[in-house]
């Protein structure tokens, strides 16, 4: 309870409570304009959804605040209060960087774009997405801008740290110079290690099916559907709220394998927003920490926990009964280890997927910073795609530039997340074993809920009542290692 005299707290708890019923009301928004939604609803509900961004954007830059936050920091508070003002105060500064009627044009474009942008890509349409994504990026430019005037730092920087506060592109070059360095070897290594491997044919599978071996899925990874549901939608995502998460995937008939692991990945994501503190829900300390933290978790469940041996033999039955596959268990995990480049971010193992990151990382800099233009971006596109993984996408935008729904919605500097979170996700298995012992025998000796129970204690209760640096350091005891996740790499696919 707080104290009488924290008058100022409580009053800055309450107004943030009621930004974040908007906030709740904005997320099923989105889910539903992706899952539900008839495209013919995208402009009214563009619309309405930049009214709802404008509303959000007023509350949290009230007048009051500034002077409330300052009087906050001189009441009695405890640390967890401490925190969630720390909270507040972000959230209130970054508001104030940037003006309502920017918050409002963005959204607008971001719909616009994004419902233009299903048809598009499914047409291989890149003269038509071409300068929806214009428009887009535009906006994300100017926000940059005004954002790194206000902080003093680039302005690709700041756009970095609306989804991974603290975060530098000198920091990212540095951890994916690294990687650099070590990756192409080691796919070249394991691809020489598989070329003799059978590649076994994967049967036919309905989304009706899927769709049942999806949740069987979710129910054995202890996903609660009191508070949360699955659905389809171009590209997957999990959404929602903690109380109501929403989850979607999209099912390929003739390959079941990449939609099953896209289900686990966003189940992880989903975990996670469910096991958020309870007492903070509603305030800025129970949200998610940061993007990297919230990709730490779908990857573990994904890259860790689902491609594993002991989860793929829980699995295989489950295979059996609900699409009547015959599938071996080694056959499951010859094609869930299988290290092959590809066009597709989503679906690409883990060994070549942070060469997707370093792609988008290099694409997304300079495109901000003006040294590419978005004319340009297909053919930039496909000389990194044969630089890093030797894969040509010359006329090919749909697996090519346009796959991913990021840009469309205005979301540059969100792709470094992934593979900061599967670098996370490898450091936090660590530390989870030196406590629990393995995790493959803990999932083959039934004891799933162990590993669910460390990543609540440890990460999940936690919200964004420590920072990224003390809770990884809390957990783990240190700050990220990216070495950790180079061992993994070692362990699974060279040893």
């Amino acid at each position: 309870m707080n104290q009488p005299n924290n008058k100022h707290y409580e009053l800055l708890s309450q107004h943030f409570q009621s930004i974040s019923h908007f906030e709740h009301l904005s997320a099923l928004g989105d889910w539903d304009q992706a899952a539900m939604m008839p495209i013919g609803g995208g402009e009214a509900r563009g619309a309405a959804m930049a009214e709802l961004a404008k509303h959000i954007h007023s509350l949290k830059t009230a007048p009051m605040l500034e002077q409330t936050i300052a009087a906050a920091e001189l009441e009695a508070l405890n640390p967890q209060q401490q925190a969630n003002l720390r909270e507040i105060r972000y959230q209130y500064q970054q508001a104030n960087i940037v003006p309502g009627s920017l918050v409002e044009a963005k959204t607008k474009a971001a719909y616009k774009c994004e419902q233009a942008w299903r048809e598009q890509r499914n047409q291989n349409d890149w003269q038509g997405f071409r300068p929806n994504l214009e428009n887009v990026l535009a906006l994300a430019k100017e926000e940059a801008q005004i954002r790194a005037e206000a902080l003093n730092i680039s302005p690709y920087d700041a756009l970095l740290d609306k989804f991974e506060p603290g975060m530098t592109s000198a920091r990212l070059e540095q951890i994916f110079g690294g990687l650099k360095s070590w990756l192409p070897g080691l796919i070249a290594q394991v691809q020489q290690k598989q070329k003799h491997q059978q590649h076994d044919a994967i049967p036919h599978a309905s989304s009706e099916a899927q769709a049942r071996l999806s949740r069987d899925v979710m129910t054995l990874l202890q996903f609660d559907f009191n508070h949360g549901r699955l659905d389809t939608s171009s590209h997957p995502f999990c959404g929602g709220v903690a109380s109501d998460v929403r989850l979607t995937t999209r099912y390929d008939e003739a390959d079941f394998t990449s939609g099953l692991m896209g289900v686990v990945h966003e189940t992880g994501h989903a975990k996670y927003e469910q096991g958020l503190p309870h007492k903070w829900r509603g305030q800025p300390a129970g949200v998610a920490r940061s993007m990297a933290i919230h990709e730490s978790q779908s990857l573990f469940c994904e890259m860790q926990l689902g491609r594993g041996s002991a989860f793929l033999k829980q699995l295989q039955p489950m295979l059996q009964q609900r699409l009547d596959c015959n599938l071996s268990h080694q056959q499951l995990l010859n094609i869930y280890s299988r290290v092959k480049p590809g066009h597709i971010r989503v679906d690409a193992d883990e060994v070549t997927y942070p060469c997707h990151i370093l792609l988008r990382f290099e694409a997304e800099k300079a495109l901000v910073s003006n040294q590419l233009a978005v004319a340009d971006l297909p053919d930039f596109w496909s000389a990194q795609m044969q630089s890093l993984l030797g894969i040509n996408t010359d006329g090919d935008y749909q697996n090519g530039c346009m796959q991913d729904i990021h840009w469309a919605v205005g979301e540059m500097g969100y792709f470094p997340s992934y593979t900061l979170g599967a670098m996370y996700a490898a450091q936090f298995r660590v530390a989870m074993e030196q406590q629990l012992g393995c995790m493959e025998s803990l999932v083959a000796n039934g004891k799933l809920s162990s590993v669910m129970g460390w990543l609540e204690q440890n990460i999940w209760s936690k919200g964004s009542l420590l920072t990224t640096d003390e809770l990884v350091k809390q957990a783990t005891g240190e700050t990220l290692n990216p070495e950790h996740f180079k061992q993994h790499l070692i362990r699974r696919y060279s040893v």
